[in-house]
């Protein structure tokens, strides 16, 4: 498998996912995209990752993010061509654990990447986008 880019379908198995999903139907493109966070987002800890699978769940959950209020759109010469179906709500939590599970050892890809700040911003950014930080209190403790 090739990296060229940190971006989430900088690399091969992310460019070929994206080719899955636009010859995939609306429904099957949800059903692809949950299945692939699951995959990684229930893999136990004592588990390395499954090679393929752990860059197609960043993309995934770059997706899953663009249709956040503070989401971005996926924008690379390498991601789906074809428009993205709303995605369920339960796919922002799937997509957060999955982030989660790919950055906690053994994680090939979390090991591969450890000395790349932009990967790591790009992880950070997408989990803050799925699960933002809370700034205000509901009340005083």
């Amino acid at each position: 498998m090739g990296f060229w880019d940190s971006g989430p379908f900088g690399n091969d198995d992310a460019a070929d996912f994206a080719d899955e999903l636009d010859e995939a139907t609306a429904q099957g493109r949800i059903a692809m995209i949950g299945a692939v966070l699951e995959r990684i987002a229930t893999t136990g800890i004592t588990e390395d990752l499954d090679g393929g699978d752990a860059p197609r769940a960043v993309a995934a959950a770059a997706l899953v993010a663009a249709q956040c209020p503070a989401g971005a759109p996926v924008r690379s010469t390498y991601g789906p061509a074809m428009p993205m179906p709303r995605f369920p709500g339960y796919l922002r939590q799937l997509a957060v654990d999955a982030l989660d599970r790919l950055v906690t050892a053994p994680s090939w890809l979390a090991d591969g990447w450890r000395d790349d700040p932009v990967w790591r911003a790009t992880i950070s950014e997408l989990r803050n986008v799925l699960d933002p930080p809370q700034t205000e209190t509901l009340f005083e403790l």
